[in-house]
């Protein structure tokens, strides 16, 4: 698993720079670039904290979207034959190509059922 902080409902990607002896991170799934560092874990997370309030405060003072949109497709990209087994699959059980995807994601991020 990567490295990420949680905080209210956003994500940060962290990492550590050996070079700057810094733990650095990005706040990420917004439409800014927001970083943000620390010497110590706890310096990092107090950051990460910290930069996602301000930007909170930003996005309100601009009556902006504080979190980016999402508009409920993308396109993958698979191996030929995966595809092929996918949409033997699909059509096995009835199924179209989007929904054995959707299933097999909200799998991925809930957990069987």
């Amino acid at each position: 698993m990567r490295d990420v902080l949680k905080y209210k409902d956003f994500l940060a990607t962290v990492h550590y720079s050996a070079d700057n002896d810094v733990f650095f991170g990005k706040i990420e799934g917004i439409n800014d670039l927001v970083t943000f560092e620390g010497s110590t874990t706890k310096e990092l997370r107090n950051a990460f904290k910290e930069a996602a309030d301000d930007y909170i405060e930003l996005c309100k003072e601009h009556k902006r979207e504080i979190l980016k949109s999402y508009k409920g497709s993308f396109n993958i990209r698979i191996s030929p034959d995966l595809h092929r087994k996918i949409s033997e699959a699909a059509l096995s059980r009835g199924l179209s190509l989007n929904q054995v995807v959707q299933k097999a994601l909200e799998l991925m991020v809930e957990g069987p059922k």
